[in-house]
């Protein structure tokens, strides 16, 4: 509170200090990368995908992770292609098949993530 004139005013936005909130903090385009990356894991089903891949050494057929849910196949694809588009998971076709793991450049990134969670 700021007083003017013997009386009491709320302190405005504009009012606070701009060393609490530096706007270059953050970059932009790693700004933009980890809302990506955060929307991406905020579904259960995504978040158990990348868990699962980040537990694995060798890449997962999409075959055995559509097993291990209780959901349709183009529902497992569509958040494989979410977790694609966030650049967390990569895939490479072997015949009929996609093959899913992470992607090599998010790896560091998500096992300390999936590191910080609570058990």
């Amino acid at each position: 509170m700021n007083t003017t004139a013997g009386r009491a005013t709320r302190a405005t936005k504009t009012e606070l200090p701009r060393r609490c909130c530096p706007s270059s903090v953050l970059d932009v385009e790693v700004t933009e990368a980890a809302v990506a990356r955060f929307k991406a894991l905020a579904d259960r089903t995504r978040l158990t995908i990348l868990a699962t891949l980040a537990a694995s050494a060798e890449p997962i057929c999409v075959c055995d992770l559509n097993e291990g849910f209780d959901l349709e196949q183009p529902t497992i694809s569509h958040h494989l292609k979410v977790l694609r588009d966030a650049g967390l998971i990569g895939s490479e076709r072997r015949g009929s098949w996609a093959y899913y793991r992470l992607h090599p450049e998010a790896a560091a990134w998500v096992h300390a993530t999936l590191a910080a969670l609570p058990r």
